[in-house]
């Protein structure tokens, strides 16, 4: 698959993640590594730079053990921008679908 396609679809998966709740960056991985082949090198840029457009926002909590744990919480802004890369996505699987052939050749 094309890494670029690739890192797109695994960036509306990582908003989607974080506007359900407000999560640690393992916890992220482990959530999109169930479904995709993923690991810590994909996930935290994408968490880095989203953080920096102004999608998340961070926070830290005690653990009680170790370092304090870095929390992702999603912005208004980024709940917007998942909207449109929700839609668009919809749009766009939808189109592939039909043209694979849809229901006809759906196994």
């Amino acid at each position: 698959m094309n890494s670029q396609f690739k890192k797109g679809v695994i960036e509306m998966c990582v908003l989607h993640i974080v506007a359900q709740k407000d999560i640690y960056g393992f916890a992220v991985i482990e959530a999109i590594s169930k479904e995709i082949d993923v690991n810590e090198n994909t996930i935290y840029p994408i968490l880095r730079r989203l953080t920096e457009q102004g999608y998340f926002d961070t926070f830290t909590e005690a653990t009680g053990i170790g370092a304090p744990r870095k929390y992702y919480t999603i912005t208004n802004q980024g709940r917007l921008h998942l909207d449109e890369y929700e839609s668009e996505w919809r749009k766009f699987s939808k189109g592939v679908f039909n043209l694979l052939g849809g229901e006809k050749h759906e196994r």
